[in-house]
């Protein structure tokens, strides 16, 4: 047997020494999950060492970081990175800060775009074409997706085909891949069986590779056998270095090292989770179940969304309602905090472009997502606030696309202390921070593109229901112990349409019902 892998084995370092100033870099992974730890902590150590290589393009699409020095947090350094293209930020405040403070050029567009865009740069095709962002600030109408005023060129362009309004994202060459698997075989072929996702790693190396360029891969370990055909993610055919990493470099999720019922059948017990305590976010995820119906393929975004899949499962509704994540699972209970884009006992896990090509098209029937800033026309912004740059990640897709829509959040923050009671709610510290504003600061939602669409979009809090209707966000139900001029109408900073309000079910508000 020829073994093609013995040649492309080596170190960390060495892989790294391969990648030139002004290479076009792109990294795999999903917050921690698939994502090439041992790779990116070799590229800082070269560049705190040597201090090369230097002015990297740095294109990603999921977030990827634990929010402070794993991940592309490696990567934060000024003369390091020249441009970054990515998805979302928010897990990499590194990276945020030197787009913030105007020291690269920094892109943010939609997560799935990103991932698809792979897949046109390995086609040799001249980009994506897709409605997603129309109407946001990725919209070249708005900002194109350009984060400071470092940013000037344009890498998207809003087209008309067949009569309607499309954005064209243009490829580029992607000079070096760093992917991640779990075992590579004598010819060089990779396989994901203890992966927690797929992520784009086949899109990202034949991109790399039609491109002229270095796949790197870091795998958790070396096998002496074939990996059956059916089961090769990456054909060794694209692979040109393998760096077998260390234990510490290899963790499943940046939560958890090794979590088996991230990659194996089974069900979810509720007995198995933890009950969601008393609070705002339990009522916030209880009323957003409400919406939830038998036979939903849905997905919940990070967050407050993630109690969601929490009440679901006391209420006996995981068996007839699908949750699925962008990262790829399908089925299962999706998993929270720094194990998110992982689900318990998925019933499938496709690749991360295919997830959202189904989300792209259609395929979602229900959608809840968080919600930052929200403004009288229904626009919101998940993204950036100030000097704080979060990113959009798979927001966008799902967001224009899940045929009923749930944002969910609390009607202020920064202090806020809330306290159920009897079947009421009650506010004993309100926050700081309005949320319900004028204009928000960048528009990560389209208010009135989603009311011309006809899909029915509400807005849950802790305190108040709303819906968008065509003269702006309506306020359709408050919470029991709320003062409506108080506690609702004083906490914005425009007044929401009002017709019929009605009480939110006092259910919502009792410790041991849902």
């Amino acid at each position: 047997m020829t073994c093609r892998r013995d040649e492309m084995i080596c170190t960390a370092g060495e892989a790294v020494q391969l990648i030139r100033n002004g290479d076009t870099v792109v990294c795999g992974g999903f917050v921690g999950a698939a994502h090439p730890e041992a790779l990116t902590a070799a590229l800082e150590r070269r560049f705190l060492a040597e201090n090369n290589p230097q002015d990297l393009t740095l294109v990603y699409g999921a977030g990827q970081g634990d929010g402070k020095t794993r991940g592309l947090n490696h990567l934060a350094h000024e003369r390091l990175i020249k441009r970054i293209i990515g998805g979302h930020w928010g897990l990499a405040p590194g990276l945020g800060n030197l787009a913030i403070e105007n020291k690269i050029e920094a892109y943010n567009f939609p997560q799935g775009v990103i991932c698809q865009m792979m897949r046109d740069i390995a086609a040799g095709r001249p980009g994506c074409i897709t409605h997603v962002g129309l109407g946001t600030f990725v919209d070249p109408e708005n900002d194109g997706g350009r984060l400071n005023e470092k940013t000037t060129e344009a890498l998207v362009e809003r087209i008309e085909l067949e009569g309607k309004d499309w954005l064209f994202y243009k490829s580029f060459p992607v000079n070096v891949g760093l992917i991640r698997a779990t075992s590579v075989d004598p010819f060089g072929n990779l396989s994901m069986e203890e992966e927690a996702i797929f992520g784009e790693v086949l899109a990202i190396a034949q991109a790399v590779r039609n491109s002229g360029g270095i796949v790197m891969a870091q795998v958790k370990k070396l096998r002496d056998t074939p990996i059956s055909p059916q089961a090769v993610s990456v054909p060794g055919i694209l692979v040109d270095r393998v760096v077998v990493a260390e234990a510490d470099e290899h963790d499943q999720t940046f939560a958890e090292k090794m979590n088996p019922s991230y990659f194996t059948s089974g069900e979810s017990k509720e007995g198995e989770l933890e009950k969601l305590p008393m609070n705002e976010r339990r009522i916030i995820a209880a009323r957003a179940c409400d919406e939830l119906r038998a036979g939903d393929v849905a997905n919940l975004g990070i967050g407050m969304p993630e109690g969601i899949a929490r009440i679901a499962a006391e209420r006996g509704l995981l068996e007839s309602v699908t949750l699925t994540v962008e990262s790829g699972p399908i089925g299962g209970m999706p998993a929270g905090g720094l194990s998110f884009g992982a689900s318990v006992h998925p019933r499938a896990i496709v690749d991360q472009p295919a997830q959202f090509d189904f989300y792209d098209g259609g395929g979602l029937d229900f959608g809840a997502l968080g919600a930052a800033q929200v403004d009288a026309s229904g626009d919101l912004n998940v993204s950036k606030f100030g000097t704080r740059l979060a990113g959009v990640g798979g927001f966008v897709s799902i967001s224009q696309n899940a045929k009923r829509l749930i944002f969910c959040g609390t009607m202020t923050s920064g202090g806020l202390v809330t306290k159920a009671e009897k079947g009421k709610l009650i506010i004993e510290n309100e926050g700081r921070v309005k949320k319900f504003v004028k204009a928000v600061d960048q528009i990560s939602f389209n208010g009135a593109l989603a009311v011309k669409s006809g899909r029915p979009v509400l807005l849950v809090t802790e305190r108040a229901v709303f819906r968008l209707v065509e003269e702006g966000l309506e306020l359709i139900e408050i919470a029991p112990g709320i003062d409506l001029q108080h506690h609702i109408l004083d906490q914005m900073e425009f007044r929401p349409v009002m017709k019929e309000v009605r009480e939110m079910s006092a259910n919502l508000f009792e410790e041991e019902v849902s």
